[in-house]
């Protein structure tokens, strides 16, 4: 049997923040058909690349590894995999799961579970933000910034399930992952470019307009039809299809896009859509999320 291509077999690296759900995102890709492992130490990560795609390979759809600082020389170890793996060819899809430190604290307060990096010297709050610190290298490499503070367990699957269109693709070029939020509820963590879009008309002043969402083409052409919809999209559109190959030949290869209006249902759906519409007509890869909608 002939060896495994790295295309073929990609290598997804599950990690980020303790309490994020990165278990629950390793059990996604389990189900995915993956060959899964957590915990493993980034010094074995290539000996286990090189089994997968050795001339007896394992018949599963990918690699996925779940990574922590659990090793005390993670970081440097992980640095020496990266490189030999940018040497073989091979780059890692990294999914950096994280969650604002509420959120993680009351986790961990449920689960009852010690941190990591907790010690007697070293409480939770103070162990979280030191992984967050070992770990920024990770986030920074990252392809995918998932922030699940608002997730349920079945909101994290079914997240991730529903983005596996994104996951599969090759890893090349840049990525282009468009959010629409509302104001009211905060602006996404994860977000390099935030746009404002409150000047756009209101449906939810109209009657008729206010209980549907910017998924509907009612709602989609009051928003985007007017003269002041179509002057924005038409600067606006000019000026990202200018930046992004600038963004492109900086070595850049992931951008998050948020749109936001007052609630994160009508104006920045609308807009999110289009966008997301041309990036594709464009050839740019690009995935969408309407983080707010169903509050909204």
């Amino acid at each position: 049997m002939a060896a495994t291509s790295v295309s073929q077999f990609p290598l997804v690296i599950l990690t980020g923040l303790s309490g994020s759900g990165k278990s629950t995102a390793l059990n996604v890709f389990e189900d995915l058909g993956f060959f899964c492992v957590d915990g493993l130490p980034a010094g074995m990560v290539t000996r286990l690349v090189g089994l997968i795609t050795s001339e007896n390979p394992i018949d599963f759809r990918g690699l996925a590894l779940g990574m922590d600082i659990r090793q005390h020389d993670f970081i440097q170890q992980w640095q020496e995999t990266l490189d030999w793996l940018s040497a073989k060819g091979i780059r890692p899809r990294i999914i950096f799961l994280e969650a604002r430190m509420d959120v993680l604290m009351r986790r961990y307060a449920e689960t009852r579970r010690p941190h990591p990096l907790e010690t007697q010297d070293l409480n939770l709050e103070k162990a979280l933000e030191k992984e967050r610190e070992l770990l920024s290298s990770l986030l920074e490499d990252a392809e995918r910034v998932v922030d699940t503070s608002d997730f349920s367990i079945h909101d994290l699957r079914r997240y991730l399930q529903e983005q596996w269109s994104y996951f599969n693709q090759p890893a090349h070029g840049l990525r282009v992952h468009i959010v629409s939020f509302g104001f009211k509820y905060g602006i996404p963590p994860e977000a390099d470019l935030v746009f404002d879009l409150r000047f756009l008309p209101n449906p939810y002043f109209v009657e008729g307009l206010k209980e549907l969402s910017g998924l509907d083409p009612r709602v989609a052409a009051y928003v985007l039809e007017t003269e002041a919809g179509v002057n924005f999209l038409d600067k606006f559109l000019d000026f990202l299809l200018y930046v992004l190959p600038l963004y492109v030949k900086e070595g850049r290869y992931r951008m998050t896009l948020a749109f936001g209006c007052t609630g994160g249902k009508h104006r920045s759906v609308a807009v999110a859509r289009q966008i997301h519409t041309v990036l594709k007509d464009n050839h740019y890869f690009s995935s969408l999320e309407h983080k707010h909608l169903e509050l909204g």
